[in-house]
């Protein structure tokens, strides 16, 4: 794709192809490729100084724009195989919203209410990069031993919210909304982002509940559509690949990355410059953050 008269992003694409052709070089009689050379100081300009190569950041807003960033420098659009981004990683899902009537109503008046075209159920089609998970919230006690509990959650009951009968409330300043969410289409890749962080006037929450997860063979076939079941029932099993770990608290934390190097099926892990090998059982005792899925190979 030429590049158009005075777009500076798509030297975003011009640099992320030439660190992607130095990695898979046969050619490049080097140890290693430094991704510093090729974005450094570059990420304040592309995203307007939203992000620092000073300061520490939130992965799922980088990956996020910088996977948008991407497909629209390479002129993608809303279609699903518009870019090769969209291609692999974007996902279909639909959306069932419920209006529900204020609690100070009498039942005559709900039921007169919910009668009405307003509150009925409202479809909303759309697509996805990545899977909010929701972790329930942290218990207030503590042990017999005085000690914080640890909580944990199985990674199939946080998809749960993604099977189209599980519903949500959301409230807005004037109204409650329930949704219901119900996934149609499975990508290549599944981006998981497990909300740990919250907001609020005062300060920053973390949620450490651990998510229990297989690194093989999860299987997605639960959180789709009844009618997509049967079409997409041998491509819903998925191998982890990646996994970014948040350490300690909210503002003063650290992340890590665990990647598979899938040539010799051995797990990294990786702080800043420093890499070591791992062992797939200790990252699912981790603090995990965001993962990615890849569909497996295997038709078994």
């Amino acid at each position: 794709i030429k590049r158009p008269p005075g777009d500076s992003m798509f030297t975003l694409v011009q640099r992320f192809g030439e660190l992607m052709r130095k990695c898979a070089s046969a050619q490049l009689q080097r140890l290693n490729v430094s991704p510093h050379e090729t974005a450094a100081g570059r990420w304040v300009l592309w995203s307007s100084k939203r992000f620092q190569i000073t300061e520490q950041g939130d992965p799922i807003d980088f990956l996020s724009w910088f996977l948008n960033t991407l497909h629209r420098a390479l002129k993608g659009n809303k279609q699903p195989n518009s870019s090769i981004l969209y291609n692999i990683f974007l996902g279909e899902m639909q959306i069932f919203t419920r209006k529900m009537p204020p609690v100070e109503l009498d039942d005559a008046a709900k039921e007169k209410l919910l009668a009405t075209e307003e509150y009925q159920d409202q479809v909303e089609h759309t697509n996805f990069i990545y899977l909010t998970c929701d972790l329930p919230p942290p218990p207030l006690f503590t042990d017999e031993f005085r000690e914080n509990i640890i909580p944990q959650v199985n990674l199939y009951q946080l998809l749960g919210k993604f099977n189209g009968s599980a519903e949500k409330e959301y409230k807005t300043y004037k109204d409650n909304f329930m949704k219901r969410f119900e996934i149609t289409r499975l990508p290549q890749f599944i981006i998981l982002y497990i909300k740990r962080f919250t907001k609020n006037t005062f300060f920053l929450e973390k949620n450490p509940t651990i998510v229990n997860f297989p690194i093989k063979n999860v299987d997605f076939g639960d959180i789709l559509g009844m009618r997509q079941r049967d079409k997409d029932v041998k491509d819903t099993k998925y191998n982890l690949v990646a996994n970014i770990v948040h350490d300690g608290d909210p503002k003063k934390g650290t992340y890590r990355a665990h990647i598979l190097h899938k040539a010799n099926g051995q797990w990294y892990e990786m702080q800043d410059l420093h890499v070591t090998e791992i062992l797939p059982q200790m990252i699912t005792l981790t603090e995990s953050y965001i993962q990615i899925y890849e569909r497996s190979s295997d038709p078994s």
